[in-house]
């Protein structure tokens, strides 16, 4: 065999070893949208009206954590378990169990405050954003970070898991959405169009839209598969800071810097209603699981529960600052909140 043909063999065995060998590094794969007809499966256990809605006086205060030592910034509940997170300006995450209160995990990584968090939908991984323009996916089996993604180039305001599990978006003070592929680990889409900070950022449940809210004082819908946007809803007098899908997702609640409250009808891209519980500036707001009833997170130390069928709004005081989260379990049973005074809180 001359000294040619041998050199051309060796390329060959090493291209063949390199393919068929078990140990050569694996490609990361790039994930795929599922189809985007699936039916939510929390629908089946939506009932009509809750009794806290017949019951006078509604919720009440049942149960309260020192959480952290600064500013609460987000609380959000475990899908399955009585489980529940905070994130807070001490830039730290901590997990919780509730109403006990005993601590289950610190989360320590993000170099500035942390804004936002959202459970994967399997329970076993939590997403956070952070002022440092990071976005962060945590483990708790491994008690690590798994991933960053810093593509940002300002403060990451929101994170939102798609119901698969496979995607992430985010939305930052840069004026953009992002969509994440987490196999792949690369950002699949910059969503561009808003004309100021991106305030906050949700998957549709089960579905593969977002929607999105801005200080341009809009929100928007996007096809993730595509980063388009779909639609825009106008109305709002000033900076939208939270907007949210109830669980059937045909109606949006949105609330802004002034404490202005709309909900929108998505079939017909247009307003339903809007309740004023200003002047002081509306933070967040959650729906709870039958879709009648709104709590909205208040600057003024309050949560205000809106009634949809009948507007009428019901005070919750208990905070010794401004609340900045609230959300429900999914059965609606109970509400968590959390403030500036660094408490969670639980009503029921």
């Amino acid at each position: 065999m001359s000294l040619r043909e041998a050199r051309e063999q060796l390329v060959s065995n090493v291209r063949q070893e390199t393919i068929s060998s078990p140990s050569a590094v694996p490609q990361k794969h790039r994930s795929e949208f599922p189809p985007d007809c699936r039916v939510n499966p929390y629908l089946t256990s939506v009932k009509g009206p809750p009794a806290h809605l017949t019951r006078t006086g509604g919720f009440r205060q049942t149960g309260c954590i020192r959480a952290h030592d600064l500013s609460v910034s987000n609380v959000t509940l475990h899908p399955r378990k009585q489980i529940a997170v905070t994130t807070s300006d001490d830039h730290l995450w901590k997990m919780w169990a509730i109403p006990g209160g005993d601590i289950i995990m610190t989360g320590e990584g993000h170099t500035d405050w942390i804004a936002d968090c959202d459970f994967h939908p399997g329970g076993s991984q939590l997403a956070t954003a952070s002022g440092d323009a990071c976005v962060k996916v945590w483990d708790f089996a491994k008690a690590a970070c798994l991933l960053t993604f810093p593509d940002h180039t300002h403060a990451v305001w929101g994170v939102s898991w798609h119901s698969c599990g496979d995607f992430l978006a985010s939305c930052s003070m840069d004026n953009t959405s992002k969509i994440w592929d987490v196999n792949s680990e690369k950002c699949l889409a910059t969503l561009r169009g808003h004309a100021d900070s991106v305030n906050s950022i949700q998957f549709l449940y089960f579905a593969n839209t977002l929607l999105t809210s801005s200080a341009d004082k809009t929100l928007s819908l996007w096809d993730a598969r595509t980063g388009l946007c779909a639609q825009t809803f106008y109305g709002h007098m000033h900076s939208v800071n939270n907007a949210v899908f109830n669980l059937k997702g045909d109606t949006i609640g949105s609330c802004d810097s002034y404490g202005t409250v709309k909900f929108w009808d998505v079939r017909h891209v247009s307003p339903m209603m809007t309740v004023d519980v200003g002047p002081h500036p509306a933070n967040r707001v959650a729906f709870d699981p039958s879709g009648h009833l709104l709590a909205v997170a208040s600057n003024d130390a309050t949560v205000k529960m809106i009634e949809i069928g009948t507007s009428e709004v019901t005070l919750l005081a208990g905070h010794d600052d401004a609340v900045q989260a609230v959300d429900f379990d999914k059965g609606g049973q109970f509400m968590i909140s959390g403030g500036s005074d660094g408490s969670l809180r639980m009503w029921s």
